[in-house]
């Protein structure tokens, strides 16, 4: 049985904020993803294995956001109160690792991958909304820096269900182990 080494595995948990958990469509509701992202925390730091929260976010004038030229232009962004805030369900503890990004992936612009290194974290679990954004973008640079991963189909979630299942069919094989949420904990056992 495939094994995770607490002592240099962390989870990192993409965008789990109140503001985001609409964008959820599927094949998950962003209630399934918070509960099992909140199961595999506990775990995590019951093992004393890094547990890293990251958020999405702007300032009040949007001038850090990014303003590429695109076809489809960008949502209008008004962020509601409660968007910085945490899903209830990560029960978020002292000890958790916080980033901030400005951009979709968590690694490019932050201290992500020195937060990891330092701690000789060589492998990360890896979860949350939107799958094929915020996640695969993340996945995607973990693969070029190195890391093992593991991607836990039922702890993420799209805007629908066909942009999650392309990911977890076509693009995440290719990047690391796509795993459920009881193959992780097992993992970790």
């Amino acid at each position: 049985m495939e094994k995770l080494d607490p002592r240099t595995t962390a989870l990192v948990l993409i965008d789990l904020q109140k503001g985001i958990a609409a964008f959820a469509g599927g094949p998950h509701s962003s209630a399934e993803v918070n509960a099992r992202a909140g199961r595999l925390a506990a775990r995590f730091r019951e093992l004393k294995a890094p547990v890293v929260l990251v958020r999405v976010g702007w300032s009040a004038d949007a001038g850090d956001m990014l303003h590429p030229l695109t076809d489809e232009a960008p949502r209008n962004m008004s962020l509601p109160a409660h968007w910085w805030d945490y899903a209830d369900e990560l029960n978020v503890a002292e000890g958790d690792i916080h980033i901030t990004k400005r951009q979709w992936g968590a690694f490019h612009g932050t201290e992500l991958e020195l937060q990891l290194r330092r701690r000789g974290i060589t492998q990360i679990v890896l979860g949350g909304v939107s799958t094929n954004i915020g996640v695969e973008s993340t996945a995607r640079n973990a693969f070029e820096l190195g890391f093992h991963q593991v991607l836990v189909e039922d702890a993420m979630s799209s805007s629908n269900a066909d942009h999650h299942r392309f990911a977890v069919e076509n693009i995440f094989p290719r990047l690391g182990r796509v795993r459920s949420t009881d193959q992780v904990l097992a993992m970790l056992a």
